[in-house]
């Protein structure tokens, strides 16, 4: 819609995970350097944590785009009914047929997949998203997956994403055992003031746009009604642009900005400062 009016190639917004418009900032480096570390060094567990829309998805989709094919990967994404299902869930994760078997049959079959990948030398990594749902007793279930061994080594590797409830709950004495596990961990933040005009004139740039199509007094208004979400982030300046795109703005104002934001709560919000 608004793409050739402002040069675009692509949406520079778009709310789906685009590992390919992964901000290099800081913290995303460190998260990302962390997490090939854990995978590299077979850590036998690793917690990623963040608040919602702070790129836990584009972290794990940029990981599963790197991975060679020396690593098997089993992706939980819906956790929802996972302590009843855990052990179906885990297999079907991993492509394994789980219908028509008992708990007990089930445990050998994930046993034995686990020791034929280790023996044909993958390594295999369970990545369970939005894991701040699982109940204790589901981690602390997960945690006795990672007593398959072979060879005395550790031959399942966990990864835990999820919000900042999942490092609350690790935090519980019932969970002690699994927390000792840990090997790797991380908590990504929102971007800051600083940060969040650099990260929105980034993906500007990436879309082959003018990465100064937002004044400073309009970045400044992202900022300040997103709390540095990238997702609350990339909503606004969507909006924003197709805003600007109906009025035929050549630049994205904090007047646009704020019309969105007006639009969206329905109430009357201060002006913003100018700059």
């Amino acid at each position: 819609m608004y793409d050739t009016f402002y040069g675009f190639r692509e949406r520079p917004f778009s709310l789906l995970p685009d590992p390919s418009f992964r901000f290099p900032g800081r913290q995303f480096r460190m998260a990302y350097s962390l997490l090939s570390y854990a995978v590299v060094s077979k850590a036998g567990l690793a917690v990623f944590t963040g608040e919602v829309g702070c790129g836990k998805t584009t972290l794990i989709r940029q990981l599963l785009n790197q991975l060679t094919q020396r690593v098997t990967v089993g992706l939980i994404t819906n956790t929802a009914n996972m302590q009843e299902n855990l052990l179906k869930r885990v297999m079907l994760a991993f492509g394994q047929d789980y219908r028509g078997k008992e708990l007990i049959e089930l445990y050998e079959a994930l046993e034995h997949f686990l020791i034929a990948e280790y023996a044909r030398g993958q390594h295999t990594i369970l990545i369970v998203d939005e894991a701040q749902n699982l109940s204790i007793e589901t981690l602390e279930e997960l945690r006795l997956f990672s007593n398959i061994n072979a060879d005395k080594d550790q031959i399942l590797q966990l990864l835990l994403v999820g919000q900042p409830q999942l490092k609350d709950k690790l935090d519980q004495p019932e969970l002690q055992q699994l927390a000792q596990r840990v090997v790797v961990s991380y908590h990504l933040k929102p971007l800051n003031a600083r940060e969040t005009p650099i990260y929105v004139q980034y993906r500007l740039r990436h879309a082959g746009g003018n990465p100064a199509l937002f004044t400073n007094a309009a970045l400044t208004l992202i900022h300040e009604h997103s709390g540095g979400i990238p997702r609350l982030i990339n909503v606004l300046c969507d909006m924003a642009l197709v805003y600007g795109y109906s009025e035929r703005a050549t630049t994205i104002e904090a007047s646009l900005v704020q019309a969105v934001i007006h639009d969206r709560k329905g109430e009357r919000l201060p002006a913003p400062s100018q700059a």
